[in-house]
């Protein structure tokens, strides 16, 4: 499966936008979906995850309250709600596709597909 995310934009604290992730070559149905980011000099970190059929989500705390994933079999399509945007959310984006079973997708080791970054930047 190809992986296509966008959305991503420059912001200022308090913002919002919203990531997609378009799929082709399968139907998404068929796969986990996790967004993870990496700032500049930090190393790639989790998200937000959803699970394939249940639609069970997961976040990292850091963003807990403020992000809300999503997705959208019928377009093929994962979502990325990002709200009450902070300095501290700049980093490259990726989505992800999982066909493996897990407790919560949270780490990149179960992830079999992945998307190029779409950046967001958020000033103060």
């Amino acid at each position: 499966v190809q992986l296509q995310a966008s959305g991503g934009g420059s912001v200022q604290t308090g913002g919002s936008l919203r990531l997609s992730c378009a799929a082709s070559g399968r139907t998404l149905s068929s796969y986990a979906m996790g967004w993870f980011r990496q700032a500049p000099g930090k190393e790639r970190e989790f998200v937000a995850s959803i699970s394939r059929i249940s639609g069970s989500t997961y976040y990292a705390d850091s963003v807990k309250g403020r992000f809300t994933i999503s997705r959208d079999n019928a377009k093929n399509t994962a979502y990325l709600q990002m709200n009450s945007l902070e300095p501290e959310d700049t980093a490259l984006y990726y989505c992800a596709a999982s066909a493996k079973n897990s407790a919560s997708w949270r780490g990149g080791e179960w992830y079999d597909y992945w998307g190029q970054g779409t950046l967001v930047t958020v000033s103060s």
